[in-house]
């Protein structure tokens, strides 16, 4: 999905920073202050006017043109006696300049990245997560396919495991918790909103070129605590790049990634905004068993929410359960419940507070997935 909180929050690294990225010695770490504020200009980057010519595993790599960009994963998993857990790992990437720096030294680079890491430990009702910051450069962080698919962040990371990136692995390893996962892909790259062209307001150029893999068979381990559990169940990811913003008066967004027990998938969002509306210009995608899509435009779903949970972190109020009714074109109207796994799923305490978390679906459809809410801590209005 679009992950504009981050995008937000990475965008004056310059101004802050300075160029000290591009010229500084031999530091090895970013500091998440120099991460928290407006945007620097975007001229001499590209945007997301017109759909791609896409080819993989080739775009699965950084797209250094565009300012920002990343590579979502997140997953349900259980072991065999049904302990349930779910997980993201994301890496983020801006850009500071549009062209790489012409330097010597293997320290200076244009590139920031940020990489997310959770575990929700669902049986054990703990919600873990954690945060990093590195330049890209000196091998601290990147992406790339040369010579295959890799993108990380220090010692977290996804690398493909053979040349087409259709096995993939991830390792990350936190303060009491860490996951080793082997995903296969199952179904092909499945492309956002019109062609891959995923648009986010009225004004063109608002938009991101986004790819789903919505379904990736995943086995492997969790450790909480030096406990180590083997687990099994399945993933997602999203990859999206763009130099745009919402609009002008975006609130925040509420965003589903669900995965059902009969080998369909579900995305579907809405864009809040300061007058209580709804952007219509952000749709869904319905993908089939047979990985065939269908699109859904604004007015074919309703998101309805069911309930809220107040964070202790925060003070926040979110909501904590959803009917989703879709009615596609090509396929019979359905009807969703979508409840959290656990409601403590927000993470806090950086430069940086959102929601995303597991959640469980029941009614015309049954399975599980993942929320992400943004906006109901700060407005992400002007932002960016």
């Amino acid at each position: 999905m679009w992950r504009y909180l981050v995008l937000g929050a990475m965008a004056m690294a310059v101004i802050i920073f300075g160029f000290s990225l591009i010229d500084a010695g031999a530091s090895d770490t970013v500091s998440g202050s120099t991460i928290l504020l407006g945007s620097p200009d975007i001229t001499g980057f590209a945007r997301a006017f017109e759909p791609l010519d896409w080819q993989f595993p080739r775009n699965f790599g950084a797209h250094p043109e565009y300012q920002t960009e990343w590579w979502y994963y997140t997953g349900n998993v259980a072991t065999e006696d049904g302990r349930r857990f779910g997980f993201q790992f994301t890496v983020f990437r801006r850009g500071l300049l549009p062209e790489a720096a012409d330097v010597a030294s293997e320290w200076r680079a244009n590139q920031l990245y940020m990489a997310h890491f959770t575990v929700s430990d669902i049986g054990g009702g703990r919600f873990f997560h954690d945060e990093r910051f590195s330049r890209g450069a000196a091998e601290l962080a990147g992406a790339t396919i040369d010579p295959n698919y890799r993108v990380w962040l220090e010692n977290w990371q996804v690398e493909a495991l053979d040349p087409t990136a259709a096995l993939t692995r991830i390792t990350a390893q936190a303060e009491g918790y860490a996951v080793d996962l082997a995903l296969e892909q199952l179904k092909p790259p499945a492309l956002q909103g019109d062609g891959g062209l995923s648009a986010k307001s009225e004004e063109p150029g608002n938009a991101s070129h986004y790819y789903t893999l919505s379904r990736l068979a995943t086995e492997g381990t969790i450790t909480i605590g030096g406990e180590v559990f083997t687990v099994s169940g399945y993933s997602w990811k999203d990859h999206e790049f763009s130099t745009s913003a919402l609009g002008a008066t975006a609130l925040g967004w509420d965003w589903f990634g669900l995965q059902f027990d009969d080998n369909r998938e579900l995305m579907v969002g809405q864009i809040r905004q300061v007058d209580g509306g709804r952007d219509p210009y952000f749709g869904g995608l319905l993908i089939n068993a047979d990985g065939t899509t269908e699109y859904l435009a604004a007015d074919d779903f309703t998101i309805e929410a069911t309930g809220t949970w107040e964070s202790p972190h925060t003070g926040a109020v979110y909501p904590s359960g959803w009917i989703i009714a879709v009615t596609p074109g090509a396929s019979e109207p359905f009807t969703l419940t979508v409840t959290p796994q656990m409601l403590d799923q927000e993470l806090h305490g950086g430069g940086i507070a959102y929601y995303e978390g597991s959640v469980r679906i029941s009614g015309d459809a049954t399975g599980y997935g993942y929320a992400e809410l943004t906006g109901y801590v700060d407005a992400m209005t002007g932002r960016f």
